[in-house]
């Protein structure tokens, strides 16, 4: 009723080292909170004795337990009159630890070390389970060549290997002005020049033309192929393709990848022309004629020097063509997503590239090809 005064919930009494708690009608947070100062007063003056007195408590809400409980944990403390109710949930508080979780201790550097290996090996094993799916598509598309969307595939290789001409053929130019330069500088001191073209010819032919074009490639179309994939997952495409029961792989991977294989051959032979006429524009220089070149050039250079570079060019291409799919469809969600995809692409395919060109040196100079 208006006007009529209401008694306070939890009303103190201190005496001779005892202290007098008595709880009455509602324990809810407002009473709660104009008492827990007077509360923590009264206890921190360590009475000897607390004695709780609950028998017109009607109810108590999660403040009143708290109240309820850090008076129950105090040694010598005794709390009569309580309901049934409020017992049975001021045990189930009491049951429960006070204290926060203690914090980990900190990871030793062999721990960190762990971790990072653990996630770059994971990531290692969905990479070759991708790769050997969008193979076994392969398999299964070569045996019905209808389901391969080939226009997807043909405007994917002129914008991966028509458009790529002009900076593949600058690199390659310039790498084989590079390697002239340095090599000349070197077998000058034994008279010996008319060897940079052996070897501009040689590393072109088998090393730097692949190399360098799948290094453009990588940068230029397989960062592509992840952006586009994964700005289709941020929007939900992929899902759609699923929902509608396409694969994403044949649909989306397979005319890509098959792009890179395409390309990638007729890109690493060019690089290689271009990288030998760049070697011979120093060695022009250099006051050598050009049929003297040429002789030199075609008694250094075999068929299986050509061969060794066409046959890594095909595995170069699927490699970075299937990783940048790959990131593609790993994309995550957020503003910055599609460009970590993008970063992730260029630069595991730049590894995977390094670490397949070291296993297919060490194969040729096992078997001698």
């Amino acid at each position: 009723m208006a006007g009529q005064v209401v008694p306070p919930a939890v009303e103190l009494r201190s005496s001779d080292g005892s202290l007098e708690i008595s709880l009455s009608g509602r324990l809810d947070a407002a009473g709660v909170a104009a008492s827990w100062a007077s509360v923590e007063s009264a206890l921190a003056r360590n009475p000897a004795t607390i004695h709780v007195s609950a028998g017109a408590l009607d109810s108590a809400d999660g403040a009143g337990l708290a109240l309820l409980r850090k008076l129950a944990a105090r040694p010598g403390a005794s709390i009569d009159g309580l309901s049934p109710e409020i017992g049975g949930l001021l045990d189930l508080a009491l049951r429960c630890p006070v204290d926060p979780a203690p914090a980990p201790p900190p990871e030793t550097p062999l721990v960190v070390l762990g971790r990072l290996v653990a996630l770059q090996l994971t990531d290692l094993h969905q990479t070759v389970a991708f790769l050997g799916k969008t193979l076994a598509t392969f398999a299964a598309c070569a045996a019905n060549p209808s389901r391969v969307r080939w226009r997807d595939a043909w405007l994917t290789c002129e914008r991966a290997g028509v458009n790529a001409l002009l900076i593949v053929g600058l690199i390659s130019f310039l790498t084989g002005m590079i390697l002239a330069f340095q090599a000349v500088v070197a077998l000058r001191t034994f008279g010996v020049e008319i060897f940079v073209v052996n070897l501009v010819s040689l590393a072109m032919l088998r090393e730097m033309g692949v190399i360098m074009t799948s290094v453009v490639l990588a940068g230029r179309s397989g960062s592509a192929f992840a952006a586009e994939i994964g700005t289709m997952k941020v929007n939900e495409e992929i899902s759609a393709l699923q929902t509608m029961g396409l694969d994403p792989v044949r649909f989306l991977v397979v005319p890509r990848v098959l792009a890179g294989v395409l390309v990638m051959p007729v890109l690493t032979i060019f690089a290689g022309v271009v990288g030998i006429a760049g070697g011979f524009f120093v060695m022009r220089l250099e006051g050598f004629s050009f049929a003297t070149l040429w002789n030199q050039m075609v008694g250094a250079v075999q068929v299986k020097d050509v061969i060794t570079g066409f046959i890594k060019s095909f595995f170069m291409g699927f490699l970075v063509a299937g990783v940048g799919c790959l990131r593609g469809l790993q994309t995550a969600s957020g503003p910055s997503a599609v460009g970590v995809s993008t970063t992730r692409s260029v630069v595991s395919a730049i590894f995977l590239i390094v670490v397949a060109d070291a296993v297919f040196a060490a194969i040729f100079y096992a078997v001698g090809f």
